[in-house]
């Protein structure tokens, strides 16, 4: 059986809040979901009951801090298939983190001058902006367009691949329209070609069951705070072999072994890639989120987001002027991008929240390029998780059908 959404909204504080005399009605999740009292507990037990420094004492609060927050790793490595969960997983901040970590770490030690990395137009900014920092050095930075259904285009990214592409590097499922990319296929193209790939699984780890090694990525990276863990978390996901070649990115403690004033040898996977005190409260609760989200399913989490983009685009349909974009329910994560005609997002976007407590995202969505691709300058959008109703698309069409009525459409 699917999950309970009531029970499962027991567990998560912030719903019971009243925005502006409303129940608020959060559908933002694709910018940061809410979090549950587990993993809100999950923190707040290491910091009254284990806080310390990790790997750098003998003492019993360190010893605990660090089994903790290696355990986190395990756990989050397991949960996308990573062959060797702990080795192969590196904590950052967010997947902006871990783009930027390749491409420090990666890319500005092995590419040269005519090397070409190949992003897509449907990109984050995340996986757009740490390539172009590579033009500086002479490398070439393209991109795949997209076919007028916001799939990606295929013909186009196979015509692009030359001898001189080393990387390819594309979004799983889209932030802005919710067009889920067949990263198995682009990343043989690319395999084939000889250049390696790179995923952003942002928008896929929180709602869909994930494998890295069936998708054969060579490097693969995703936010924490998008499936239930604390903002300032992350993880990148990278084959062993290749990490243990890279270059670290920062340099500092806990990622050495030994230094000398002449010379420094790096630490072991991951922790080569950890400089410094990391955000261990953080870590522990991404394993916390990880825990949360096996024990409900990730195939019936994408269950209930099909429901609900289902009963959406259902709704959608009565009003007249609203323009959806992407691809059908069917095709599509739990996201709905839309524009009432001839009323600014923004505009959308205050009235829902001042008059009916509902939380939704107005404008390009770090996806400047896609965003003015599909002929937009602005657009909304609703993101669905394991804690949204119907009854709550109710109150979203009561409020888009206000906005009409409040600009005379």
């Amino acid at each position: 059986m699917m999950f309970s959404v009531d029970k499962v909204r027991e567990d998560f504080p912030i719903l019971s809040r009243n925005i502006n005399g409303k129940r608020l009605v959060y559908l933002d999740n694709a910018a940061t979901t809410q979090k549950p009292r587990q993993v809100i507990k999950a923190l707040t037990d290491y910091y009254e009951n284990n806080n310390a420094n990790i790997h750098r004492g003998v003492h019993t609060l360190s010893q605990e801090a660090s089994d903790m927050y290696d355990d986190a790793h395990e756990k989050v490595g397991r949960f996308v298939g990573a062959k060797y969960p702990k080795e192969e997983t590196i904590f950052v901040r967010n997947a902006t983190e871990a783009m930027n970590l390749v491409m420090y770490g990666w890319a500005q030690h092995n590419l040269k001058e005519g090397d070409e990395v190949l992003s897509t137009v449907m990109e984050h900014h995340a996986n757009i902006v740490p390539w172009q920092f590579l033009r500086e050095k002479g490398v070439k930075v393209n991109f795949v367009d997209i076919n007028d259904d916001t799939t990606l285009n295929i013909d186009d990214l196979n015509e692009k691949m030359t001898k001189s592409t080393k990387l390819v590097t594309c979004v799983h499922a889209s932030n802005v329209v919710g067009t889920i990319n067949d990263v198995k296929e682009i990343g043989k193209i690319a395999h084939d070609n000889k250049a390696l790939f790179m995923v952003d699984g942002s928008q896929s780890v929180p709602h869909m069951s994930v494998d890295v090694r069936k998708i054969d990525a060579d490097f693969f990276a995703f936010s924490g705070h998008k499936m239930l863990a604390p903002t300032g978390t992350g993880a990148l996901v990278a084959k062993k072999d290749i990490l243990e070649k890279m270059h670290p990115f920062l340099g500092g403690g806990d990622m050495i072994r030994e230094v000398k004033l002449e010379k420094t040898t790096y630490n072991d996977l991951p922790w080569k890639f950890e400089a410094g005190t990391p955000d261990i409260g953080g870590g522990i609760a991404f394993g916390a989120a990880v825990d949360y989200l096996k024990k409900l399913g990730m195939d019936d989490i994408k269950k209930h987001e099909q429901k609900m983009l289902e009963y959406c685009f259902d709704s959608f349909n009565g009003i007249k002027d609203l323009e959806i974009y992407g691809p059908g329910p069917k095709d599509r994560s739990g996201l709905v991008t839309f524009n009432l005609k001839g009323i600014h997002p923004h505009d959308v976007g205050g009235i829902l929240d001042s008059e009916y407590g509902v939380a939704i995202r107005t404008g390009m969505h770090c996806a400047q390029p896609l965003v003015e691709r599909m002929g937009q300058s602005s657009t909304c959008r609703a993101s669905f998780y394991i804690y949204n109703k119907e009854e709550e698309i109710d109150v979203l069409i009561e409020g888009l059908n206000k906005v009409k009525e409040i600009f005379g459409k």
